[in-house]
């Protein structure tokens, strides 16, 4: 019982600090969209920004974590299986995105290139004011794309192990939902 009682608190304070984090990306990822102005550097992928993507990953761990949070912490099923559900659906969404990146990597570096040029030449003509800034004067401060691409490349190592972090992360959280599911289950405190 004392066991429980210590996966409860754990997966309490875990989530807890999750969607500390989560809040903070988010009220960022605002931050950025009222304070200048940003535009896409990929002509096709328009709403794909820095702050948009903040915004939508803050919403997502925040959301999530909460549901944890609040799960564990009530003791839940519904919350607690809802938890486990969106870290399956995120965790496949994952595997699936790396996945079509490895198949698809020359097409999709051919198809940024020309879409980065695209933006570039974009942003130059629909320049109004010097002091605009957008996400190319970003760019610019990290150099062009083949210094990226080379940076991507130097630290590939390092990526693969933040996903694997990120991946045992989920799974534990899983496994956290799991067993307190399944002791109230046994313990017949049903829903609350």
């Amino acid at each position: 019982m004392s066991c429980l009682k210590c996966l409860k608190y754990t997966m309490c304070l875990v989530n807890f600090i999750f969607f500390i984090c989560g809040a903070a990306v988010f009220g960022i990822g605002i931050y950025l969209m009222t304070s200048t102005r940003f535009s896409s550097i990929l002509p096709s992928l328009q709403a794909m920004n820095i702050a948009n993507t903040l915004f939508i990953i803050g919403i997502i761990i925040t959301c999530v974590s909460f549901l944890g949070f609040l799960g564990a912490l009530k003791e839940n099923r519904c919350l607690l299986i809802s938890f486990f559900i969106l870290l399956f659906i995120l965790m496949l969404a994952e595997l699936a995105a790396a996945c079509v990146l490895l198949m698809y990597e020359r097409q999709i570096e051919k198809f940024i290139d020309e879409d980065l040029k695209s933006g570039l030449q974009k942003s130059i003509n629909d320049r109004k004011n010097v002091t605009d800034t957008d996400d190319w004067d970003t760019v610019q401060l990290t150099g062009c794309f083949k210094k990226l691409q080379d940076a991507f490349e130097n630290n590939l190592l390092n990526a693969g192990i933040g996903v694997i972090v990120v991946c045992i992360i989920e799974v534990l959280g899983m496994c956290f939902s799991m067993t307190l599911f399944c002791h109230i289950s046994r313990s017949g405190l049903g829903y609350k």
